[in-house]
C-alpha cells in the first residue's frame, strides 16, 4: 500500500480559535504573530480509501499560517514552513504530498518544495480543474443554459486552474471574457487560446461590468476577501466558486435567489474514508485536490504530478481518467457547504425566468 499526506492550513484565525479554544481569550494580533512560531502538525489520520484496484491510507498535515499570513509573510519564509510541514509528512511514512488551499498558491506552486522533499508532490489542480468543469456544465444545464452560446467569464483566468479552464471552454463555447489584475499577461493568454482554438476571447481587468454580463462564471483567484457581490451577477447565472478562500460572498447565498453558486471541486471518495478531522463537508466527501493525491497513491503513480503554473489539458484528462477507474466522481451539487437539490435548482431557475420577464 502506498501511503499519502494532504497539507492544509487554518483560513483564517477562527480556524486557530476553534482547534485551540483557549487561544480565543488572546487578542487576534498577538495570536496571528504567535502561531508564525508554531511547529508543523499532524492533524489526523485517514483509513478506509479503498477501489477495486487498491487502497491507500494517509494523514492531514497543517502548517500554520493563515491565508493572510501566507500572501504577506515573506515568499522564503512561507515556502520554508511548508517544506518544514513536507519533512514531518516524509517522517510519517507519506510518499506523495498534495498541497492544499495557498500552500499550492505562494512562490512557484510546489516546484521549489518538491525540489526540498524527498516524496513526491502534487497540488491537486489538475483534479480540481476536472470537476469543475464538470460540475459547471452540469449546472448550466440544469438552469436551461446553451453552454456554446452562453456569455462565459473566467475570474482570475491568468492562475494555474483559471487558464487551463479557460482553454478547455474555449473550446465548447463561442463567448468567453477572461479576468484578472494583469492585462499583460491576460493577452499573453488570449493569444494562446486564439492560437489552439481560433476563439477570440475578450479579456478586462475590470470584473464588475463583464460578471453582469455573464451567463456562466467559474471564479478562481488567490484573493484573501471576496470579489462577488449580489450585483455582480445577473438573473438565472451559474457560478462555479473553486478559489479557497471563497470568491462569493455569503451576501450572495442571502440576497440573490435567482442564481446558482456551487462550490467547485468536491468529489465523493471511494471506500469508507475517515478523516478523522472535520473540515465542513459530510462524511466520504473530499475536496478534489485532496482526491488527486489519494488518487496518485491508488494507482501507485509516486510521481510529482501537478506542479507549477503551466497545466495541461493531458493532465487533467489523465487524472479524470484514473479518478474514473477508481470510483471518484463529482458530488452532487453543494453551496456554501450544503446540498442543492434538483428541486431548488428547478426553483432557482424558475425565479430568474420571473425576474428577467418584468425586466423586459
Amino acid at each position: 500500500m502506498h501511503r499519502f499526506a494532504f497539507m492544509i492550513h487554518p483560513l483564517d484565525i477562527s480556524d486557530i480559535t476553534r482547534k485551540f479554544p483557549l487561544a480565543r481569550h488572546l487578542p487576534a494580533g498577538l495570536l496571528e504573530r504567535a502561531v508564525r512560531y508554531l511547529p508543523p502538525l499532524k492533524t489526523s489520520y485517514i483509513t478506509g480509501v479503498r477501489s477495486p484496484y487498491g487502497e491507500t491510507e494517509g494523514w492531514f498535515v497543517a502548517c500554520p499560517l493563515t491565508t493572510r499570513q501566507m500572501l504577506s509573510l515573506p515568499e522564503k519564509f512561507v515556502i520554508e514552513r511548508i517544506i518544514r510541514t513536507g519533512r514531518l509528512a516524509e517522517k510519517l511514512g507519506a510518499e506523495i504530498l498534495g498541497l492544499g488551499a495557498m500552500t499550492s498558491v505562494v512562490g512557484d506552486a510546489g516546484i521549489t518544495v518538491a525540489r526540498n522533499l524527498n516524496i513526491a508532490v502534487t497540488t491537486g489542480n489538475s483534479y480540481t480543474v476536472a470537476t469543475a468543469i464538470e460540475a459547471t456544465e452540469k449546472a448550466a444545464a440544469m438552469m436551461d443554459i446553451d453552454l456554446p452560446r452562453a456569455e462565459v467569464a473566467i475570474v482570475g483566468a491568468t492562475g494555474a486552474i483559471g487558464a487551463v479552464c479557460a482553454k478547455i471552454l474555449a473550446r465548447r463555447c463561442q463567448n468567453l471574457t477572461l479576468i484578472a489584475r494583469n492585462e499583460t499577461k491576460l493577452a499573453r493568454l488570449a493569444g494562446e487560446i486564439k492560437a489552439t482554438s481560433g476563439l477570440k476571447a475578450r479579456i478586462t481587468s475590470h470584473s464588475r461590468e463583464a460578471l453582469r454580463r455573464a451567463d456562466v462564471i467559474i471564479t478562481v483567484t488567490s484573493a484573501v476577501d471576496t470579489v462577488i457581490e449580489p450585483g455582480d451577477l445577473k438573473p438565472g447565472a451559474v457560478v462555479c466558486d473553486v478559489a479557497r478562500p471563497r470568491d462569493v460572498s455569503r451576501r450572495v447565498a442571502e440576497m440573490r435567489d435567482d442564481v446558482l453558486v456551487i462550490d467547485g471541486g468536491v468529489v465523493e471518495v471511494p471506500g469508507k474514508v475517515n478523516f478523522n478531522f472535520n473540515f465542513g463537508y459530510p462524511p466520504g466527501l473530499a475536496y478534489a485536490c485532496m482526491a488527486e493525491t489519494m488518487i496518485l497513491a491508488l494507482e501507485g503513480r509516486i510521481e510529482n504530478f501537478t506542479l507549477g503554473r503551466e497545466l495541461t489539458v493531458e493532465q487533467i484528462d489523465t487524472i479524470n481518467r484514473l479518478a474514473a477507474k477508481h470510483g471518484f466522481r463529482v458530488a452532487g451539487f453543494r453551496s456554501f457547504e450544503l446540498p442543492v437539490s434538483a428541486a431548488r435548482v428547478a426553483a432557482i431557475r424558475e425565479r430568474a425566468r420571473r425576474k428577467a420577464a418584468l425586466a423586459r
